[in-house]
């Protein structure tokens, strides 16, 4: 397994990891990688990262979708963060993709794959591992 360390500046925040991913998996061996996320308040999701606004379009669909001022019961305080759990479960934890017989990843023309920090701004952490 290799841990990749993302540091995330806004609340809600999709970055571009494709690159770091196809570093971490460069020179294995397999059938696939599964690139996964330790946090209850980050996901990961593979779409379009050619145009940087598909990210921008996600962060605010995701503002929409689980808003801050809604009637949350999970309350902690000084970190009231009850939608970036929903967000969090919404986007999903890990991605699966397919390794090419060289190594590459499998991914298509346009996709990436991308962190969502949804309870930032954070250091993370995400694991990649080769799966045979």
């Amino acid at each position: 397994m290799r841990e990749l360390t993302i540091t995330t500046e806004r609340h809600t925040q999709l970055l571009d990891i494709t690159t770091q991913v196809r570093e971490a998996a460069r020179g294995s061996r397999g059938a696939a990688i599964l690139v996964y996320v330790p946090h209850t308040t980050a996901g990961l999701t593979i779409n379009e990262h050619a145009d940087p606004m598909v990210a921008r379009d996600f962060e605010m669909a995701l503002d929409r979708i689980a808003p801050t001022g809604w009637g949350w019961r999970h309350i902690e305080e000084g970190e009231e963060n009850a939608p970036s759990h929903i967000r969090a479960s919404l986007m999903g934890p890990q991605v699966l993709i397919p390794l090419t017989d060289d190594g590459e990843l499998a991914l298509g023309t346009w996709q990436g794959v991308f962190f969502c920090e949804l309870d930032g701004p954070r250091t993370r952490s995400v694991y990649v591992t080769v799966l045979q």
